[in-house]
């Protein structure tokens, strides 16, 4: 809902989907503007006619399925021609895989949902203290507050304390809840769009891997 939220702002009509029961939160936040449609279903079965939009995004979310390659190219046919599409990936590399969420999610996303998030809220404040601090060690900050288990967004946007701890605690928990986490390298996303046949298409590391184009 979060990036539904901008896109109604600019005057657009906004289909929104997910498999999770996520559908219901979108709707208590955002159900009050008429140009929203939310509807809950599955990425590899989309209930759309093909050709239906004019632009298709999908951030945060790709990784989090169990066979990313083919979640994405479920993606492009639901676009008309000259339509845009705009995704992104958690980037798989070796520093990657010395994040901390991988040493935790065996056991996190075991945990029920609701007392994962529990736990979180308890355990965010002290461990975003800690990140901080440690960034702010001349050289090495940077490498220390990343292995910490927590997101920190403080060097990234320009967040209040309250702001700053609400997405450290709903990132940490998209890190740590998902059944799935299968973060993609960038040279595979440039074989998809060699496949898929996209315009302007390009791959650009933003935080994330952003993967764009446009359909021919």
């Amino acid at each position: 809902g979060r990036f539904a939220e901008i896109a109604l702002s600019t005057g657009a009509i906004v289909v929104a989907l997910d498999y999770s029961t996520a559908v219901d939160a979108c709707y208590k936040n955002l159900g009050h503007h008429p140009n929203l449609h939310i509807i809950q279903g599955d990425i590899y079965a989309l209930p759309f006619e093909k050709e239906s939009f004019d632009y298709v995004y999908s951030l945060g979310v790709l990784q989090h399925t169990p066979d990313v390659k083919k979640a994405f190219f479920c993606l492009p046919s639901m676009l008309r021609s000259k339509g845009k599409i705009c995704v992104d990936f958690y980037e798989k590399s070796w520093k990657s895989i010395l994040l901390p969420k991988y040493w935790l999610r065996p056991i996190s996303k075991r945990i029920p949902q609701d007392k994962l998030f529990s736990y979180l809220e308890s355990l965010t404040p002290a461990l975003l203290s800690i990140s901080i601090m440690l960034g702010k060690i001349p050289g090495i900050g940077k490498l220390l507050k990343r292995m910490v288990p927590v997101a920190n967004l403080s060097d990234e946007l320009s967040l209040n304390k309250k702001q700053l701890r609400e997405w450290a605690l709903l990132d940490t928990f998209d890190w740590l809840s998902p059944e799935y986490d299968n973060p993609q390298k960038r040279s595979d996303l440039l074989g998809w769009l060699a496949e898929s046949n996209m315009q302007n298409g390009e791959v650009l590391k933003a935080h994330h891997l952003v993967l764009r184009g446009v359909i021919q």
